[in-house]
């Protein structure tokens, strides 16, 4: 889809907006966008496509904010990609070591062995994106900046990967729970990104950490996922273990008790009485029944 078509797209969905078509209108356009767009910085800029699709995001149809929101985050790893691989080409042709995955996006793949030695500086239990040195103020929005050093801390933390590794992925954690949570000002927006980093953060958690910088979980995934699934197997485990104990705790064997209609209870007279004997006197005495109407609940013993 060239820039004319682009454009075309771009009027059709404000007038749209305006004239208050139906979802289903609505998200035929931006999946056209999405399948027919191939995004750059220049064709963003020109069409102005992608802040017109980011307002959707606002839309009373979830359907319609969440597509939308997918469309501006894939747009923009579009963009970072392409930056990424031309910064490398870059290096490159001065005679500098090129990407091993010959993409020049920023991917674990991506760091040479002596990108990683010539830049880590701390042990991997100890980084922090000011132990390393790194500038975490990309956008120029304190809030959001705040956040993608939250999750450079999470995400380094016992890490040999380069800095510039995990600052990119930073940068799309950041972005992709901006998409679906934004503006920086919404409390669930601050919220999922101290959850994301409690998470991270969590020694017995590893795994976690590994796969999201190794780009197994995307992050667009990350962000989306439930407490459930950000738990680590070792939780996992002794969740499941704790669940079975208090299952076979509640499987204990109850006192059978006995069912009367000889017994009223005094209170509704109904003849509808559950009891139990117990000897609780010395045993020349008659034993004492524990009792329970079965219509209004009241107790007694006699």
């Amino acid at each position: 889809m060239d820039a004319r078509a682009i454009d075309a797209k771009a009027k059709a969905l404000t007038k749209a907006a305006s004239q208050k078509e139906t979802a289903t209108v609505i998200l035929g356009m931006l999946k056209d966008l999405q399948n027919g767009v191939r995004a750059s910085e220049d064709l963003l800029r020109s069409t102005r496509i992608g802040i017109i699709v980011n307002k959707f995001k606002q839309h009373s149809s979830k359907e319609v904010a969440q597509l939308s929101g997918e469309i501006v985050s894939k747009w923009r790893n579009e963009v970072n990609k392409q930056k990424q691989g031309g910064s490398a080409a870059s290096r490159g042709s001065s005679g500098s070591p090129r990407p091993a995955n010959g993409t020049g996006a920023s991917t674990p793949t991506g760091a040479t062995p002596s990108d990683k030695a010539s830049k880590l500086s701390v042990p991997p239990d100890k980084r922090t994106w000011k132990a390393d040195g790194v500038d975490v103020n990309q956008l120029g929005n304190p809030v959001r900046d705040s956040c993608t050093g939250l999750m450079y801390d999470g995400l380094c933390l016992g890490s040999t990967e380069s800095p510039k590794v995990v600052l990119a992925k930073a940068r799309e954690v950041e972005a992709a729970a901006y998409d679906h949570l934004g503006p920086e000002s919404k409390p669930e927006y601050k919220q999922k990104m101290r959850s994301l980093f409690q998470n991270l953060k969590n020694k017995s958690n590893v795994s976690l950490r590994v796969r999201i910088v190794a780009g197994e979980i995307t992050a667009h995934k990350f962000v989306r996922m439930t407490s459930d699934e950000l738990r680590s197997e070792e939780q996992r485990e002794k969740d499941e273990k704790l669940k079975k104990q208090n299952m076979d705790n509640a499987m204990v064997p109850q006192q059978e008790r006995s069912i009367s209609t000889s017994l009223q209870c005094g209170k509704c007279g109904q003849r509808k009485v559950t009891y139990t004997e117990a000897q609780t006197r010395s045993a020349d005495e008659p034993m004492t029944l524990f009792c329970t109407c079965m219509n209004c609940g009241k107790s007694w013993r006699q």
